[in-house]
C-alpha cells in the first residue's frame, strides 16, 4: 500500500504529495487525514495522509516507507482534505498552510534538533566534553547559546556526534493522579482479615474498600471522606487494596457557571425570519441568509431557536463571533440554553484548552462551537447550521498564509453538508447587500428592536464650534452635560475612542520632529502608565525621550489622544467616576475580557471605556449613554472601505444605548459633521447608505462592482522592494487583458515596517478568466528566484484593507 503525504515544508519545489511505502504492520491502521512522521531528506519531517493507493511511479528501492504514524484515528476528515484543495485554489497557499490551520497549534509540529553521542566521551574536544557531562544526548540549542558551533561541526566530520531532529507534538492530554480500590471483593476480604488489630485505621478503611470496591476517587477526596493520612493510604496500596491509575481530564475554559435560560417569544418579525431558515434546514438547502436587524433586533434569539431544532434532528451548529472580546459573553448566552454540548475556540485560550476543545468536537461530545474565524474549521462530520455573527467584520479575513474569510470557508462547507448559512449584522458588508439585492443571498429583514424599544437619539457634535467657543478638552459641552447627569442618576455609559495609548504621537515644538519607530515608519504611541513610547506595528518600544532626538530641545510634547489620556481626563473632570478601560493593553491577561465586562454588569463601573472591542454585541440594560470621543479617526484612512468602516462602526457603537426599559441617548463628537457616512449614521438606517456608498464605489471602480487584488513586495533595501515592485506591475501588464486595471506600483501607506520597506499594487477587474494562473505563474517566479534576493511577495485575492 503506497500513502500520498503533504509534508511540512513550506516551499514552492515540494508543495505536491510525495508517495511512502505503508509498513505491514500498519495497512489495516492508515487512513487518509492521518498525521505521520516520514523520512524527508536528511531528517524526520511531519506530513498528512492525503490519499492511498496501490502503485506508485517511484522505481523499485527509492520508495522510502514511513517513519512512524502518530494518530490511529485520522484529525482530518475527508471533507477537510478537500476543502483544503479549495483553499490551496482559492488563496493561492502551501496546501500544507491550508491544513495545518485546520488543527490546534497543540497538533502542530515542533522540531526539537538534538546532538547525539556516536564515539566516546573522552573523543569530544574538553568544551563539548563539558556540555555532555554523563549524558549522551544535549539539545543543539545548548552548544548555539555556548557559542561552540565551531567544535561541534568539528566532532560531526570525525564521526564522534550526529545531529537528528525530533519531531514532537506541541500540545499533551492532561492526566490526574486518582485512587482506583479493588474491583475484587474476597481479596479485599482477605487484606482486611490479615491486618493486624492494632492498626484500627488501616482495618476501618480496608473494611469501608469491600463495601466500595472498584470505585474511584482523587487522593484528597479519599483520605478527606475517611478522615486519615497519607500514610495509612499508602500502607494499604502496598498491601494490594488500591492503585494508583492516570486518569485523562479535560481542561476547563470557562471561568463561571452558566444559568440555564428558556426560549422567549418572537417577534413576527423574528418568527418569518426563523420560519425561512428552519425550511431551508428541513429540505436541505445550502441557501446563505442575510439577517439584517438592527441592533438590539433579537437577532441572537433567531440564531438559538434555529440551533435548537438543528440539534433536534441530531445535527451540529458552528457559530462564529468577530471579536475574542464577545467570546464570553455569546459562549454564555449559548451555554445557559445548551448547556454542556457547547465548546468554544478562540485564540484568548491556553493551548492546552484548545486542544481539549478540538477534541470534544472530534469525538462528538459536543454539538455547538462558539469561536472567532478559526472556529469554522472545527471537525464535525454533520453540520447543519453556519452562523456568523456581525458578518461585516474585517477579523473574519486571515491577514497571513492561508488568507481566507470564515464567509467563504462557511459557504463551502454548507454546501458540502447541504444545510444553511445565517449572516447577522446591523450593517451588512456592502458585497454581501449586493449579493443579497440580486437573490444570490436570501435577505430577512428585522427592522424593529425585540423589546419595542425606540432607537436612541443621536447628536452629531461639531468639535470646530467647541474650539470656536474656547472649549480644548476632548468632551464637548453636551457631553460632558450628559455624563454629569447619568453619574447623578446612577446609570452607566459607554465612551469610545479608537486609539488606545496615551497620545498618538511626541512632537518637538521647535523643529517639528516626530518621535519615529526605529523599525518602522509611523509615530510611536506614548503609554503613560509604563513611561514608555510603544509601536503598535512592530512591538519595539523605548523610554520617553526628555528632550528632541534632533535638535536636543526640551520642549517636546505629546499630541493625540488615546484611551489612557481620556482616562485620565475624565478623572480631572469627574472625580466620583468609576471607570474601567478596555482595550489592546488592559485585555493582555488571560480572562482579562470576561473580568471587565462582568465588574461592568454588576455596576461596578459608572464608565466603560474603551476601542473598538466595545463597539459591538454588548448587551447591558443601564448603559443609557454612548460618547464616540472622535468619529474621524477610521474616517481618514487611506482606504476604500473607510466610509463604510466609520458607519458600521458608529451604528454598532450607538446601538449599545437603551437596549432595555431606559432610552438611550448617544453623542457623536467629529470635526466632519458633513461627511455623508456620519450624517446617515445618526438615523441608524442602512439603505440610504447602502445607496450612497455605492455610487461612490461605482464611480472609482471598486468592489462590489469590481474585484480587487492586492500584490505588496517588501525588502530590507527601498530600492530592491521598488525594482521588484515594478517588474510585478510589468509583467502583470503583459500577461492581463485590456479590461484589467493596474494601479502602482506605490510605496504603501505605512512604508516600512519591521525594517522592510513595502510596495503594492492593485488589480481592479470584473471578468479576468486568466487571472489565477497568471498570478500563479507570477508566485512561481518569486518563489523559484526573487525569494533568493530577500524578496518577499504577498497576494490579496480580497483585502479587507488596502
Amino acid at each position: 500500500m503506497i500513502a500520498q503525504v503533504i509534508v511540512d515544508v513550506a516551499a514552492y519545489p515540494v508543495d505536491r504529495p510525495f508517495d511512502y511505502a505503508v509498513p505491514d504492520e500498519w495497512q489495516a491502521l492508515v487512513e487518509a487525514g492521518c498525521r505521520v512522521k516520514v523520512p524527508f531528506g536528511p531528517r524526520n519531517v511531519l506530513g498528512f495522509i492525503t490519499a492511498l493507493k496501490e502503485e506508485t511511479d517511484v522505481p523499485q528501492g527509492k520508495l522510502k516507507p514511513l517513519s512512524q504514524l502518530l494518530d490511529i484515528e485520522p484529525v482530518l476528515t475527508g471533507e477537510m482534505l478537500q476543502l483544503a484543495q479549495w483553499m490551496t485554489k482559492q488563496t493561492l497557499c502551501f496546501e500544507i498552510d491550508a491544513l495545518q490551520v485546520m488543527l490546534p497549534s497543540a497538533l502542530r509540529a515542533k522540531y526539537e534538533k538534538t546532538i547525539h553521542l556516536t564515539g566516546t566521551l573522552d573523543e569530544l574536544p574538553a568544551e563539548l566534553q563539558n556540555l555532555f557531562g554523563n549524558k549522551s544526548s544535549i539539545p543543539y540549542k545548548k552548544v548555539e547559546v555556548a557559542g561552540l558551533l565551531k567544535s561541534l561541526k568539528y566532532s560531526i566530520g570525525q564521526g564522534i556526534v550526529q545531529i537528528k531532529t525530533v519531531v514532537k507534538q506541541q500540545g499533551q492530554v492532561k492526566v490526574v493522579r486518582k485512587l482506583k480500590i479493588l474491583d475484587d471483593e474476597v481479596k479485599l476480604q482477605q487484606i482486611a482479615a490479615d491486618i493486624p488489630k492494632r492498626a484500627k485505621k488501616q482495618v476501618m478503611v480496608a473494611e469501608w474498600m469491600v463495601d466500595h470496591k472498584g470505585a474511584i476517587f482523587t487522593p484528597e477526596e479519599f483520605c478527606q471522606t475517611l478522615d486519615i493520612t497519607t500514610a495509612v493510604l499508602n500502607a494499604l496500596i502496598e498491601k494490594g487494596a488500591a492503585t494508583y491509575i492516570q486518569e485523562e481530564v479535560y481542561r476547563d475554559p470557562f471561568t463561571k457557571n452558566a444559568v440555564k435560560t428558556k426560549p422567549l417569544a418572537l417577534t413576527d418579525e423574528q418568527e418569518v425570519a426563523l420560519q425561512q431558515i428552519l425550511t431551508a434546514m428541513k429540505n436541505e438547502l445550502p441557501t446563505t441568509f442575510l439577517l439584517h436587524g438592527i441592533t438590539g433586533s433579537g437577532k441572537t434569539e433567531v440564531y438559538l431557536q434555529a440551533i435548537q431544532s438543528t440539534l433536534e434532528k441530531g445535527k451540529e451548529a458552528i457559530v462564529l463571533v468577530p471579536e475574542i472580546s464577545l467570546t464570553p459573553q455569546m459562549s454564555e448566552r449559548f451555554r445557559s440554553r445548551f448547556g454542556e454540548l457547547v465548546a468554544v475556540l478562540h485564540s484568548g485560550l491556553s493551548k492546552g484548552e484548545k486542544y481539549d476543545e478540538w477534541r470534544k468536537i472530534q469525538r462528538g461530545e459536543v454539538k455547538v462551537v462558539v469561536g472567532a474565524r478559526s472556529a469554522v474549521f472545527a471537525p464535525f462530520t454533520n453540520v447543519g447550521l453556519f452562523i456568523l455573527d456581525e458578518e461585516h467584520e474585517s477579523t473574519y479575513k486571515q491577514e497571513d498564509s492561508p488568507r481566507y474569510h470564515a464567509r467563504d470557508v462557511a459557504i463551502w462547507r454548507s454546501e458540502f453538508h447541504q444545510c444553511p448559512v445565517i449572516l447577522g449584522s446591523a450593517t451588512p458588508s456592502l458585497e454581501s447587500f449586493a449579493r443579497a439585492k440580486k437573490q444570490v443571498y436570501t435577505l430577512l429583514t428585522l427592522k424593529k428592536r425585540a423589546m419595542q424599544q425606540s432607537l436612541p437619539t443621536v447628536e452629531i457634535i461639531d468639535m470646530r464650534e467647541q474650539l470656536k467657543n474656547g472649549n480644548r478638552s476632548m468632551f464637548s459641552e453636551e457631553l460632558a452635560e450628559a455624563i454629569r447627569i447619568r453619574l447623578e442618576k446612577k446609570e452607566q455609559m459607554v465612551l469610545f475612542l479608537n486609539r488606545r495609548g496615551f497620545s498618538s504621537f511626541v512632537l518637538c515644538r521647535d523643529c517639528g520632529t516626530v518621535v519615529q519607530c526605529k523599525n518602522c515608519d509611523i509615530s510611536m504611541t506614548y503609554h503613560r502608565s509604563q513611561e514608555k513610547l510603544k509601536c503598535h506595528y512592530c512591538g519595539y518600544e523605548e523610554q520617553v525621550p526628555h528632550e528632541c532626538p534632533e535638535c536636543q530641545s526640551e520642549h517636546i510634547r505629546f499630541f493625540g489622544t488615546g484611551t489612557q489620556k481620556v482616562e485620565s481626563e475624565i478623572y480631572k473632570f469627574f472625580p466620583e467616576a468609576r471607570v474601567l478601560r478596555m482595550d489592546v493593553d488592559t485585555t493582555r491577561q488571560k480572562g482579562s475580557h470576561e473580568r471587565i465586562l462582568d465588574a461592568f454588569g454588576r455596576g461596578e463601573a459608572d464608565i466603560l471605556l474603551g476601542t473598538q472591542m466595545i463597539a459591538k454585541g454588548l448587551d447591558f440594560p443601564n448603559i443609557t449613554l454612548v460618547g464616540v470621543l472622535s468619529a474621524d479617526t477610521s474616517l481618514n484612512l487611506p482606504d476604500f472601505r473607510a466610509a463604510e468602516r466609520t458607519f458600521q462602526l458608529l451604528t454598532q457603537v450607538s446601538g449599545r444605548a437603551g437596549r432595555h426599559n431606559k432610552p438611550g441617548e448617544v453623542f457623536i463628537q467629529t470635526y466632519t459633521p458633513e461627511h455623508y457616512a456620519i450624517e446617515l449614521s445618526k438615523e441608524q438606517d442602512y439603505e440610504p447608505f447602502y445607496v450612497q456608498e455605492m455610487q461612490m464605489r461605482q464611480r472609482f471602480a471598486y468592489p462590489p462592482y469590481y474585484y480587487v487584488v492586492l500584490i505588496q513586495v517588501t525588502h530590507e533595501d527601498v530600492l530592491m522592494a521598488a525594482e521588484y515592485a515594478g517588474k510585478a506591475v510589468d509583467w502583470l501588464r503583459m500577461q492581463l487583458s485590456q479590461n484589467v486595471g493596474i494601479i502602482g506600483p506605490t510605496a504603501a501607506s505605512i512604508s516600512r515596517v519591521q525594517n522592510r520597506y513595502r510596495y503594492q499594487c492593485l488589480i481592479k477587474y470584473k471578468k479576468e478568466p486568466n487571472l489565477t494562473a497568471t498570478l500563479q505563474q507570477l508566485i512561481r517566479m518569486y518563489r523559484t528566484d526573487w525569494v533568493k534576493k530577500g524578496i518577499q511577495l504577498t497576494v490579496d485575492l480580497d483585502p479587507s484593507s488596502i
